[in-house]
């Protein structure tokens, strides 16, 4: 259990938390077992999650939505406070996390979104003109990977 006063009433079982938030039960147990949330067993040996987890589902959810990794999802769960209800003030740290790495998967998507249109646009995919070409290979000599995509190129 997490620390938190509990009753009966604030208990959920697996498939109330499953219908709640709209995940599978296996996505519960696979969160579970990445540490992402967490439950505690009854006399009678069934799974119960506080009704908290609700919410740290919706967070995971919207996080894995976006991109973000589960291994940095974990890791901000994880700084949040323990042994008593999550805030709107933990969350707003939570997310301000995450918004430098948001800001930057735009940046990229918005600059790759514009070439793509202006290359496929033409209608004609001219070698020319394509900022995709890669004539003789000069790129492979900076490394694997798109390098006229990534943050540092100049292209």
């Amino acid at each position: 259990m997490t620390g938190i006063a509990s009753s009966a009433a604030e208990e959920l079982s697996v498939g109330e938390v499953a219908r709640r938030s709209g995940v599978a039960i296996s996505t519960l147990h696979f969160y579970e077992q990445k540490g992402l949330i967490k439950s505690w067993r009854t006399a009678g040996n069934q799974r119960r999650f506080h009704r908290e987890v609700l919410r740290r589902i919706a967070v995971i959810k919207v996080a894995q939505r976006v991109g973000i990794p589960l291994a940095e999802i974990k890791r901000a769960l994880a700084a949040l406070p323990k042994g008593r209800r999550v805030t709107g003030d933990d969350w707003a740290r939570l997310s301000e996390q995450w918004r430098a790495d948001l800001d930057q998967r735009i940046a990229t998507l918005t600059s790759l979104r514009d070439q793509l249109s202006n290359c496929i646009g033409c209608g004609c995919l001219s070698m020319a003109a394509c900022r995709l070409r890669n004539p003789d290979d000069e790129l492979s000599q900076r490394g694997p990977g798109p390098h006229y995509f990534d943050e540092d190129s100049s292209g």
